[in-house]
């Protein structure tokens, strides 16, 4: 069966690398592991032997039923579906616990899946995931770096991230144009920890992220809030009036938002666009 580039089929062959991936999942003996895009089994059929159940979610449909006469009906449960529309809440439920899941990520959806999977956070425990090396850079970048931006924080708020390995494109049938990174997700949101409304604060980082080029301050300026409450909000945050949005760590950025929160709630009469 040839792959789809449309669907940004490329399949993954390498032993070591399939084995080194499973093996960062931990003990899954008694666990359920969600895998995201089986592609043609090679990480779905070593977890078969190593996980309690297996749901592989598989948006080809030819694929679907290709891994459902080769792979064990009491290991692994084939998903006809697009991962985007999975309901891991539901899952969790199933099972009693939250998940695990694994996945070489579509290169075209990577982002949207990661924001599927922090949107999902409360049922996941752990991911396991390989996307391309660029965005890999971006998931684990630090505050001042050049990789640093608006995935790397919103990630980040969802729990620590930490890179693996990294996969030439040799490793891959066929070889895709890049290079590939293992990175492991641990769920453990810091919504409380931070003091924040988890809808709004994210509304928030999207607007703070809005022109790379920009200052932190013009962001917020576009987005409606006052010069006097921007200024008055850095200096509580303390962040510099010039500074740009990639240098502030995610405890800067929940500061800033408090403090703009409560400038907002101390002048009730003012008609300023809120931020959220």
């Amino acid at each position: 069966m040839p792959p789809k580039s449309k669907l940004g089929q490329n399949f993954l062959h390498d032993a070591s690398a399939i084995q080194r991936i499973v093996a960062a999942l931990g003990d899954c003996s008694s666990r359920t592991v969600v895998e995201i895009g089986p592609g043609k089994g090679a990480i779905t059929s070593l977890l078969a032997t190593r996980a309690k159940h297996v749901l592989a979610i598989e948006f080809d449909r030819e694929l679907a039923l290709r891994l459902r006469d080769t792979l064990p009906p009491e290991r692994v449960t084939i998903v006809s579906q697009d991962v985007l529309d999975f309901d891991f809440a539901a899952a969790a439920s199933a099972t009693g616990e939250r998940l695990l899941v694994v996945g070489n990520l579509p290169y075209y959806i990577t982002s949207p899946i990661l924001l599927h999977l922090a949107a999902s956070h409360a049922s996941l425990q752990s991911a396991v995931l390989m996307v391309q090396r660029e965005v890999a850079d971006r998931v684990v970048a630090v505050p001042g770096s050049r990789d640093y931006g608006l995935l790397s924080a919103t990630v980040q708020l969802y729990g620590p991230v930490e890179r693996l390995f990294t996969l030439p494109p040799s490793a891959f049938s066929p070889p895709p144009q890049v290079h590939s990174t293992v990175f492991r997700w641990h769920f453990a949101p810091r919504i409380a920890e931070l003091q924040i409304d988890e809808a709004p604060f994210l509304a928030f980082l999207r607007q703070a992220f809005a022109q790379k080029r920009k200052t932190l301050a013009n962001n917020l300026r576009a987005a409606g809030s006052t010069p006097d409450r921007i200024a008055a909000a850095l200096t509580q945050a303390g962040v510099a009036p010039q500074a740009r949005a990639e240098t502030l760590s995610l405890r800067q950025f929940a500061v800033l938002w408090r403090s703009l929160k409560a400038e907002r709630a101390a002048s009730p009469s003012e008609a300023a666009p809120p931020i959220s």
